[in-house]
């Protein structure tokens, strides 16, 4: 009876440096910011079967758009609680919520 010897994967030598760790897609998109307005969790989202209205401007952020997800993260009432009244807005939004105030 003849056996076939059993194929190893090959392994490929590392040349080079490895890439570059693309941390926002590590964490999901998610990141912490500081701000006048506290401490953030904001998470871009590429869209949602649902609309929202934003809070920045008050206008719908239509279903399947890209946005912003963000809640406190020194929500006073505890981490769950802040997550729970999270808030989607448009990006640009976001970034301008600071001189809206």
């Amino acid at each position: 009876m003849l056996t076939m010897p059993s194929k190893r994967p090959s392994r490929r030598r590392q040349t080079g440096p490895p890439p570059p760790l693309d941390l926002d897609r590590a964490l999901g998109g998610r990141r912490s910011e500081s701000a006048p307005d506290g401490e953030w969790t904001v998470q871009r989202v590429r869209g949602s079967e649902k609309t929202y209205a934003c809070p920045g401007c008050r206008q719908v952020i239509a279903a399947g758009l890209a946005h912003v997800v963000a809640w406190q993260a020194d929500g006073l009432l505890g981490p769950v609680a802040a997550l729970e009244d999270r808030r989607h807005w448009h990006a640009a939004c976001w970034e301008a919520r600071a001189r809206r105030r």
